[in-house]
């Protein structure tokens, strides 16, 4: 029997001084860095927050408080390992991915392979289970005003018992 379960994730961070941001794990060269406790990679704790929520198994930060110091400048490829650990032990795999960046900059429509390629060995999933698209907000709220960047990440998953 197969239970199929569908996981939300989303995460936001804003900007602050530096040369470049990490997005899903690939760097971008950038006049600014996403700020946070952690690499700030807004793409991966979405996606790592989808397959929590799938699997019913609390959030980032029940896993990875960000208060702990020990998480402080961590990868964010640590915490998507974690969620990718956990859902194997409940013998789950992913069926498919869909991603979305919103924000007005940087553009990082000449990134998409790159990080379809990078969350696809991640993953451990072939690149043609995961869609990764960007919008922006139309200059409307914080993305739009240009002080951050917002990612909403939906997973599908199937789990064997």
């Amino acid at each position: 029997m197969i239970n199929v379960r569908l996981g939300n994730g989303f995460d936001v961070h804003a900007f602050t001084e530096g040369n470049e941001l990490i997005l899903c794990g690939v760097k971008i060269p950038f006049s600014k860095k996403l700020s946070g406790h952690s690499d700030a990679d807004v793409g991966l704790h979405a996606i790592t927050d989808a397959i929590f929520g799938a699997l019913a198994a609390g959030v980032i930060g029940t896993h990875f408080p960000p208060n702990d110091s020990k998480w402080e400048n961590a990868k964010s490829s640590i915490f998507l390992k974690k969620s990718l650990k956990i859902l194997k032990e409940k013998n789950g795999e992913i069926n498919n991915l869909d991603i979305t960046v919103i924000c007005e900059e940087p553009k990082i429509s000449k990134y998409t392979k790159e990080i379809q390629k990078n969350i696809s060995k991640l993953l451990n999933i072939k690149e043609e289970k995961i869609s990764l698209k960007a919008t922006t907000t139309e200059g409307l709220g914080f993305t739009g005003r240009k002080e951050g960047i917002a990612v909403m990440s939906n997973i599908l998953v199937n789990i064997k018992s």
